[in-house]
């Protein structure tokens, strides 16, 4: 059996639930572009859309688990932070630091690309795909904000709070999938928080202590209700949006993916000696720490190298990928991992810097302030996970301009003394680069 509470320290588990989670993403995401150029217009797909194909996003819709983590960390961190306003200052700071660079590099990359001739539409496409991660730090942050309270009421209410959550969560869905569709984006609260919260109860040892047959029962509970819902309800049975469906269970977020949480957190717990076991590996801890101090850099930028892939191959040489599960599909994809995995080492090698660099300032900002920091850096990154990084035609307010400057004035609220001119020599040394090639 497990110990009843999480010990001091780092917690080998969430280390690897955490890293699982980021190298799950990055496999979904490289292997899902299905893609072709042809007279100025990039034909976009999705190979996850290939009939069958879906059951693999029950276990690749990894979301629920990097909740759940972060849920587990910030009870563990907050309980410790000296104050809740120390708190939310340093989580604000960290969350945005690491999204500086990103937006300082494309904010001139779709200029600098438009000067090189490649045509609107794939500039569009290319610019989309670098911002639309950013919706997941803008609920994140959102999470962080009602961290303490949650806090609070786990405390006080204990399991009750993640299941009044899931039951609101449940209304929520009934009124958007009878014609009152903008609802739905309330369960981007509820859905999320819900999960965080199971975190929450992670650390207080209610799931860490379950023995393997409980974890088990606990995990075919959670999938059995997803496939329930899905087989006698609205929902599609893909945890991810697909091209043309008509409801996608992640935009907005269904009550769906809080059963498939508790599924997938089920099945590692059951396997958690053996993750632990894993994790103490001096090899396997020090690539675990390593990908830890650069998650957030290696999640925002694992798109970016993506594009730079397809921009060389589709767009520059002409390659079409192949059809998805054929055999030649099978012998290009480590390739083409390969090639977008150099790319983004040598983007790590530029921008993490800035997410593992240490934040000595001292915190004078109250928190009624921290909250309006926090609520405009959601608020801008969420813009631009909307909008992308390309601007639009009719004027720079329709642009990224606008959600660049309430992001970063937020960042600037909570506190944070960055330095700008380092920041700002990265990208122009980046742009350098690239004209350099040119």
């Amino acid at each position: 059996m497990q110990t009843s509470q999480v010990t001091p320290g780092r917690d080998r588990f969430l280390d690897v639930v955490r890293a699982g989670a980021i190298l799950a993403v990055i496999a979904q995401h490289w292997t899902m572009p299905v893609l072709s150029y042809s007279g100025g217009h990039l034909a976009t797909g999705n190979a996850l859309a290939t009939p069958g194909w879906w059951v693999v996003t029950w276990l690749s819709q990894v979301m629920p688990l990097v909740f759940f983590a972060g849920g587990a960390a910030n009870l563990i961190s907050f309980r410790r932070a000296r104050s809740t306003q120390q708190w939310l200052a340093g989580r604000i700071k960290r969350l945005m630091v690491p999204v500086l660079p990103l937006m300082a590099v494309w904010l001139v990359m779709p200029d600098f690309l438009r000067g090189l001739g490649v045509p609107p539409q794939p500039l569009q496409v290319a610019s989309a795909i670098a911002a639309q991660l950013l919706w997941f730090l803008a609920v994140y942050v959102l999470v962080v904000l009602v961290t303490p309270l949650m806090a609070a009421a786990h405390r006080r209410w204990g399991l009750k709070v993640p299941l009044v959550m899931a039951v609101a969560g449940v209304l929520v869905d009934v009124a958007r999938f009878n014609d009152v569709g903008f609802v739905g984006y309330a369960n981007a609260v509820f859905v999320w928080v819900a999960v965080h919260q199971l975190g929450f109860h992670y650390v207080e040892g209610r799931l860490g202590s379950l023995t393997r047959r409980g974890a088990l029962a606990l995990s075919a509970a959670g999938f059995g209700v997803t496939a329930l819902m899905v087989a006698f309800g609205p929902y599609p049975a893909s945890m991810i949006g697909m091209p043309g469906a008509p409801v996608s269970n992640m935009s907005p977020p269904t009550v769906l993916l809080a059963f498939l949480a508790v599924g997938q957190i089920g099945l590692l717990l059951a396997f958690r000696p053996q993750l632990n076991a894993l994790a103490a590996r001096p090899g396997v801890g020090h690539a675990l720490g390593w990908l830890g101090a650069r998650f957030m850099t290696v999640y925002l930028w694992h798109m970016p190298a993506l594009v730079v892939v397809a921009g060389v191959t589709v767009y520059g040489l002409g390659y079409e990928t192949p059809a998805p599960g054929t055999v030649f599909w099978l012998v290009m994809a480590p390739a083409w991992f390969a090639a977008c995995g150099m790319v983004l080492f040598g983007l790590l090698r530029l921008f993490a810097h800035f997410e593992m660099q240490r934040d000595t300032t001292v915190v004078t900002a109250k928190v009624p302030q921290l909250v309006a920091a926090g609520l405009m850096v959601s608020g801008g990154l969420l813009g631009l996970a909307a909008h992308g990084f390309a601007p639009l035609s009719d004027g720079i307010a329709r642009g990224p301009v606008p959600w660049v400057v309430l992001a970063t004035a937020g960042f600037l609220l909570a506190g944070r003394q960055i330095p700008v001119t380092d920041l700002l020599g990265r990208a122009v040394a980046v742009t350098e680069r690239a004209q350099g090639i040119r």
